[in-house]
């Protein structure tokens, strides 16, 4: 009764009940008190660093002009030194103030960026303060940082997200702002500055550090990126970072959700799962989630970009022809590779599947490549020249497009190449309307496309619906029915199999394990007809029941759930490797201040292989860089990398297509990833991209 229940007051009150609602669980308690292992060279009393001259770079001639202070950086080794002399315990044992930024995106494991680093500072001096700058990079431009004090780090210890200090995506990038960090770092008296962040952010670090060194200031960047895309290498290829920070995390989040998908449908047995995964410029992410899930077919951007038909080629080399369309990836081309697994899969009898797709896909198909570059372009130079932003003057998508269109009809016969011609408003106005206003979408504040505000998945899946009905209607798409199924289904009717066999199935005599549909049966109509032709049935006689059963089973019909990952992941508890790793870099990251570095970006050399041959080093940011559009002009950024399509991991995953496709009877090849696990000895210790890269680039 009611009456008999206990106060909500007293309930409260009870001991277990604060225990199971409070926020504070054991994995976080163990989390906390994890302590992450620390390379060799960082676990003596002080390190020097030590000039590695073997790696060169290809400088580019912008970056000489522009940073001239910081271009002849050279990558710096880390050594450990327990005996040292006095100039370098003084040097080493300095009380400093030393600032921290995160910016953009968050990536698992920056707290322990943040937890190295003060434990390194305050080991080397007590009185060394760490300033925490709020909300990103507007926090140094307007002077917003909080102390951060042993409390705060631990509490913080091992945990995703970077909500100790918050982020943000302000790019230091006028004189102004430039003017206004400097001040910040001259009223807190900083002797360095590390920033935390992509590609951008280290651009930033790289300026900073030309602006600021006459000023003795340090500048020190770390590679944090989920979408992989920051991996440093030589000019002679050799390998100095082999993946920023929170890679290995985001993509074992995203293959635990797709691994439960890929249970899901071969239960279900009646849905496509369409999983798109972030990654703007490169496909690192989806590779990796290939690889830990076994999805029937994943999109690799790179690999589309180096696409040839070789078909094509063939019949215009056989005719003496030449066909330039054979090279290159369309959305037309692309839609029948994704046409052409559901197709292999329901003749196998699975009409059900997972597919992953890069969020950035679009970026490798030329002629939609061709559309991002023009339209970012007219949206950069519309706000340079007038006094509104475009997005503002044209709100709804007819505006947009009517501009476009006004640009066209302005052509005029003294400017030959205009930026937006008659065919560019011709294709651009056969796309889809949602299509049309994702292309339009507003740029980030970098000036750069969000593909993740586009429908990807939706552009590509409505494509490939129109093509299976074209498929449907030649009788080429149709789901397999397995033999003994058939003969099971129509025995209990007390029909004899043979007698409709070889009317319906144009296999049915072979050993084929799944029946196939006549191409002539296409729908009711011709699978009755074939049955009243060969004398099967009667005019006037109904279809057997189990038999109209059969045909209604052989026609597929095409159910989709299409599926974002991205914030999710970022936002996730690191992986014992991210932990490793990042708490590393914190050390690092003291030992480059202390030995006077700057420009330099803190890294960690053979990621790749087992703990004990990690070599923390500084690398130089300078010599990375290179020019890149952006909001319609050429600017200097720090260089990104895409899946290299020639290494051992993306070869591997290439040779296992069709082993994951598994477009024949029988059980499928799914791998189960299964979740993060912070506890126990399961979890695997490095991305499986490092893993096979590592193997394959042995020497036997």
């Amino acid at each position: 009764m009611s009456g008999d229940r206990i106060s909500i007051e007293r309930l409260l009150d009870i001991p277990e009940v604060q225990k199971v609602t409070s926020r504070i669980n054991q994995e976080l308690v163990e989390r906390r008190a994890y302590c992450p292992p620390v390379c060799e060279v960082l676990k003596g009393t002080y390190t020097t660093l030590r000039a590695d001259d073997q790696y060169r770079f290809s400088i580019h001639q912008e970056a000489q002009k522009r940073l001239p202070h910081i271009i002849g950086n050279r990558v710096q080794a880390i050594a450990r030194e327990d005996d040292a002399d006095e100039a370098l315990k003084a040097r080493y044992g300095k009380k400093r103030n030393i600032g921290i930024v995160f910016s953009g995106g968050p990536a698992p494991g920056g707290h322990n960026v943040i937890a190295g680093l003060y434990d390194a500072a305050k080991k080397a001096n007590p009185g060394t303060t760490i300033y925490g700058f709020l909300s990103g990079p507007d926090g140094i431009i307007e002077n917003e940082a909080i102390e951060i004090t042993g409390d705060l780090v631990d509490e913080y210890r091992n945990l995703g997200g970077f909500t100790m200090i918050k982020t943000g995506r302000t790019k230091i990038d006028t004189t102004e702002k430039m003017a206004l960090s400097k001040d910040t770092c001259q009223k807190l008296k900083l002797d360095a500055l590390v920033i935390v962040g992509g590609d951008d952010s280290n651009t930033n670090a790289a300026f900073l550090s030309e602006e600021m060194i006459e000023d003795g200031i340090q500048v020190i960047g770390v590679p944090k990126t989920i979408d992989g895309d920051i991996q440093v290498r030589d000019a002679d290829g050799r390998v100095l970072c082999a993946m920023s920070f929170g890679f290995h995390t985001a993509a074992r989040a995203f293959a635990k959700e797709i691994g439960n998908l890929c249970t899901d449908s071969s239960s279900d047995v009646k849905y496509w799962h369409i999983c798109k995964v972030m990654g703007r410029v490169a496909s690192h992410l989806a590779l990796e989630v290939a690889l830990q899930t076994h999805s029937n077919l994943t999109l690799i951007g790179e690999d589309l970009a180096d696409y040839t038909d070789t078909n094509r080629l063939k019949k215009a080399e056989s005719e003496a022809e030449k066909d330039y369309t054979a090279f290159g990836m369309t959305l037309r081309k692309l839609s029948r590779m994704v046409c052409n697994a559901i197709v292999q899969r329901a003749r196998a009898g699975k009409n059900y599947g997972v597919i992953v797709i890069p969020e950035g896909v679009l970026e490798f198909i030329n002629e939609i490549q061709v559309f991002i570059i023009k339209l970012s372009t007219i949206i950069a130079e519309y706000n340079r020249y007038h006094d509104n932003d475009f997005h503002t003057d044209h709100p709804r998508l007819h505006d947009k497009v009517e501009y476009l269109r006004r640009l066209v009809r302005g052509i005029r016969q003294d400017n030959p190449f205009p930026i937006w011609n008659y065919r560019d408003d011709e294709l651009f106005n056969d796309l889809p309307e949602f299509f049309q206003e994702g292309l339009l979408t507003e740029r980030d504040s970098h000036g750069n496309f969000q593909f993740s505000q586009v429908e990807t998945d939706k552009v590509i899946m409505e494509l490939v619906r129109d093509y299976l009905k074209i498929l449907l209607e030649k009788g080429t798409y149709k789901i397999g029915i397995p033999r003994m199924q058939y003969q099971k289904a129509l025995q209990r009717d007390g029909l004899d199999p043979e007698t409709f066999g070889p009317i319906l199935f144009e296999n049915y005599g072979s050993e084929d394990p799944c029946l196939l549909t006549h191409s002539t049966i296409y729908s009711y109509k011709t699978f009755a007809k074939a049955l009243l032709t060969a004398g099967a049935v009667t005019a006037e006689a109904e279809i057997p029941k189990a038999v109209a059963a059969i045909y209604q089973k052989s026609v597929p019909k095409l159910k989709t759930q299409l599926h974002f990952y991205g914030y999710d992941g970022r936002g996730s508890d690191p992986t014992r490797f991210d932990c490793a790793y990042t708490y590393n870099l914190g050390l690092t990251v003291f030992s480059l201040v202390a030995n006077g570095a700057t420009g330099q970006m803190a890294a960690i050399k053979n990621l790749e292989k087992d703990f004990s041959d990690w070599e923390p080093m500084g690398v130089p940011i300078a010599p990375l860089m290179h020019l890149e559009e952006r909001k319609g002009k050429l600017n200097l950024v720090l260089e990104r990398t895409v899946v290299d399509i020639t290494s051992p991991a993306f070869l591997i995953t290439k040779a296992m297509r069709e082993k994951w496709l598994a477009a024949q009877p029988g059980p499928d090849d799914y791998r189960r990833p299964g979740p993060i696990r912070f506890t126990g000895k399961s979890e695997e210790d490095r991305p499986i991209t490092l893993v096979l890269n590592a193997i394959g680039n042995q020497k036997f």
